[in-house]
């Protein structure tokens, strides 16, 4: 899959924190954590600078207008790595433009360039329009598999 015109899609290093640590806020903020900016770019610094995540983002005009941040680990069952995409957001302002497909492809191509045996997702259930776009991007949805969560906080 070929980008939009006009949209850009690299992955973000040390440089670009700046730039893209406003988008992170806001992505957060979607999911209802309170504004903190220095705290979404100090995050962000500290994943990109330990290799402990990957990011990408998608550039319009010289401007950042989205990402999507992707953890590596492993399967166990496939014997292999896999990659967390755990976090997509794109700007309101030029949504329905192709920004997340393409940063969704980007991603794909980059767990394939890297050996991964699967990308995995999870979205809050009210979320709609988001797993429209996912499906519409041939991902499946788990329906043999809960998930769960223990608070350590």
């Amino acid at each position: 899959m070929s980008e939009p015109t006009g949209v850009e899609v690299r992955r973000a290093d040390l440089g670009d924190v700046d730039a893209i640590a406003p988008l992170f806020d806001a992505y957060r903020q979607f999911y209802e954590c309170p504004p903190d900016l220095g705290l979404a770019r100090d995050y962000l610094a500290a994943r990109i600078g330990r290799a402990e995540s990957i990011v990408f983002a998608a550039w319009v005009g010289g401007e950042p207008v989205g990402f999507t941040q992707l953890y590596p680990t492993f399967c166990s069952l496939e014997v292999g790595p896999i990659l967390v995409l755990y976090d997509l957001y794109v700007a309101p302002e030029v949504r329905r433009g192709g920004v997340a497909r393409a940063l969704l492809a980007r991603a794909a191509a980059f767990g394939r360039d890297q050996g991964a045996v699967r990308l995995e997702l999870s979205t809050a259930r009210t979320n709609v329009t988001a797993q429209r776009l996912y499906e519409a991007s041939e991902w499946v949805r788990d329906d043999v598999f809960l998930h769960y969560s223990l608070s350590l906080r």
